[in-house]
């Protein structure tokens, strides 16, 4: 089938660095998407094409990571203040955001400390405190002599990398820094209970039942500490549920943006909801 949606690479500039980011097109209304460590825009590539009739995905390639400059500092304040350069850019009233890991964060905090221009909020797979392991990241191999080298370097995990694969110099390594990427990690350990807290628009948490970033328990409390305006989906997936789990994490996500849209609020059709895309 023909690919509904024409991707375009975009630029621009904030606290004069270059930052891109993918637009995926279509008539529909704005939805930014943050990716996690290790990936970038292109990772939501496949959730685009799903929701492309109704919605205009627009993903930013964070600081540090794809075509993006790389950056002296990767704090919270840092992240937070690049995704209200990116929605300053798109020109767009509030719209709704979805962030996997890294990018969760980012978007709940971005979400909190600027309630005006969140609509709606979908988090990805990670918790309210965060206390990341960089091991894997000091561990990944030294650019390799070919892609399918570096494929046999990575083993189980070059699935997940594969987005940040790039070629430079005849050797292929990845996208992103390994130093930078331990001193983001580094940065995004923390107790964020306060900004989770505060976000005061529609929010889904999707948490991976495998995951071993965010556990089950975490996961339940996060939605119990937001009253009614949370909502939480597990799939079976492990941490990256948009990777394991492609055509439910879709269907979750569609459906929350459509129900939000549609004014649906009656507690019995999302408890259906709820239970009908984790079955599947």
């Amino acid at each position: 089938m023909p690919s509904m949606i024409r991707v375009m690479r975009e630029f621009f500039m904030a606290g004069g660095r270059k930052l891109s980011y993918l637009d995926f097109g279509g008539p529909g209304r704005p939805l930014v998407v943050l990716h996690g460590h290790y990936n970038e825009a292109a990772a939501f590539a496949s959730l685009a094409e799903v929701l492309a009739s109704r919605w205009r995905v627009l993903a930013l390639d964070q600081r540090g990571h794809g075509e993006s400059d790389r950056a002296a500092r990767y704090e919270r304040e840092d992240y937070v203040g690049d995704v209200d350069a990116f929605h300053r850019h798109l020109g767009v009233g509030p719209v709704a955001v979805l962030g996997h890991s890294l990018g969760g964060v980012n978007a709940y905090q971005f979400a909190a400390r600027h309630p005006d221009k969140v609509s709606k909020l979908i988090v990805e797979d990670i918790g309210a405190v965060v206390d990341c392991d960089w091991s894997f990241t000091t561990r990944l191999p030294s650019p390799a002599p070919s892609r399918e080298a570096l494929v046999t370097a990575l083993g189980a995990a070059a699935p997940y990398l594969e987005c940040s694969f790039r070629q430079k110099d005849q050797r292929w390594g990845f996208s992103f820094g390994i130093d930078d990427t331990v001193a983001s990690q580094k940065a995004l350990n923390g107790d964020h209970w306060g900004d989770w807290t505060a976000v005061s628009c529609p929010t889904l948490l999707i948490h991976g039942t495998r995951s071993d970033e965010l556990a089950a328990e975490h996961a339940r409390d996060m939605v119990a500490r937001r009253g009614g305006q949370a909502r939480l989906i597990e799939l079976a997936a492990g941490h990256v549920v948009h990777h394991d789990a492609p055509e439910q994490f879709a269907a979750a996500v569609t459906t929350f943006l459509s129900a939000a849209d549609d004014g649906a609020e009656d507690k019995e059709d999302l408890r259906g909801w709820e239970a009908s895309v984790s079955s599947r």
